[in-house]
């Protein structure tokens, strides 16, 4: 009798751990003999060598990414008596972190094709904005599944409109756009530093990214009580601090991201080759776009079916998002919509799923998913 296959999960958090334990655990046991926990010399040295990476004059840790949309929009005093624009196929983070800095959220269609914000829309209620919203200060497009928005046309309808475009690279961390990092085209990036992510913490942890000095030193300081002298708050802060652990973490796991996202391309050839073999379309890049493969995301009208004929194959798979955010108890009915409706979200929600994706992928891992795709 034939042993039960292992199952091949969509993502491994603790495989990337394992592959960088020994450089981990020095790290940490380096950041615990400091005595030094909260923006000590971990986080200081973090922030200069993502920034450095980014290409970017300054990054700022924070707990989280939801904590650095908020962060920005905070710094830049978008908040209460503003509108911002996103999309709804998305993380739900990106919608809660708009409400948390107090403002309104609008949520955009999206281009079937890529996924990503539909910028003939997002130019469309720039141009005339929704009745009944504050006006739109900014605008929010999501790098989603580790590729491009299609950020030029946006960035010159943001420009028009005197509205700030801020990435959200939560999914896209090293990814170029004409040859140059995301996050570096719009007033400021964030990204989620959560286990998962191509660039991820082992435990919560966001980082933001900016040109502008100014900006970066009020966020530093609203990330803190909105202290820039100790107990003394001279800005409205919250408390959103990357800690010395994660940050000793994610110091050894940036001198590996380029590797280990070439690692995902590599793999996501292999996939690509495998789906024209068995008529399924493989994900579309964007001209130009350099993707780097946070989640392989497939589309079909059978989905379900799909995903379970895989699993009683032992591959493992996930649904990127399966409700979206304008769709959901919580916004449902409250959130206002572009003129689109948000129709191709919707469409995508019901037949999007994804692959096992992480740099740890074994090459007989890789063709385990390949055979079980061909016995669809």
């Amino acid at each position: 009798m034939n042993a039960p296959l292992t199952t091949i999960p969509v993502a491994d958090p603790g495989a990337g751990y394992r592959a960088l334990k020994g450089e981990i655990d020095a790290a940490v046991a380096r950041a615990l003999a400091s005595g030094w926990y909260i923006l000590g010399r971990e986080g200081e040295a973090f922030e200069a060598e993502f920034a450095a990476w980014q290409g970017a004059a300054r990054a700022v840790g924070c707990a989280n990414g939801t904590d650095a949309i908020a962060l920005i929009l905070r710094g830049m005093g978008i908040g209460e008596g503003c509108t911002v624009a996103t999309v709804s196929h998305t993380a739900v983070a990106t919608v809660a972190a708009i409400e948390m800095a107090g403002a309104t959220p609008l949520l955009l269609d999206i281009d079937p094709d890529t996924y990503t914000m539909d910028a003939d829309e997002l130019a469309a209620v720039l141009e005339e904005p929704p009745p009944g919203l504050p006006p739109i200060k900014a605008a929010i497009p999501v790098h989603i599944y580790g590729q491009a928005s299609d950020l030029p046309p946006m960035l010159e309808a943001c420009a028009e409109a005197g509205v700030a475009l801020i990435e959200d690279c939560a999914q896209c961390h090293g990814a170029t756009l004409g040859g140059k990092k995301l996050g570096t085209f719009g007033a400021a990036a964030a990204f989620s530093l959560y286990p998962t992510k191509n660039l991820g913490a082992l435990g919560d942890g966001g980082v933001l990214a900016t040109d502008d000095a100014a900006l970066a030193d009020r966020i530093a300081a609203i990330r803190q009580y909105g202290w820039k002298r100790r107990y003394i708050s001279d800005l409205v802060g919250v408390n959103s601090r990357l800690d010395e652990l994660q940050a000793a973490i994610l110091r050894v796991k940036l001198a590996h991201l380029d590797a280990q996202n070439a690692r995902r391309q590599a793999i996501a050839a292999r996939y690509d080759a495998t789906c024209r073999e068995v008529g399924l379309e493989p994900p579309v890049r964007r001209d130009g776009a350099g993707h780097v493969f946070h989640l392989y995301v497939l589309r079909h009208p059978k989905r379900d079916a799909i995903m379970e004929a895989l699993k009683a194959q032992g591959i493992g798979t996930g649904i990127h998002y399966p409700v979206p955010v304008h769709e959901q108890g919580a916004y449902a009915g409250r959130t206002a919509l572009g003129p689109a409706g948000c129709a191709e979200t919707s469409r995508a929600a019901k037949e999007v799923f994804s692959l096992p994706m992480y740099p740890e992928l074994t090459d007989e891992q890789v063709d385990r998913v390949c055979d079980a795709l061909r016995r669809l």
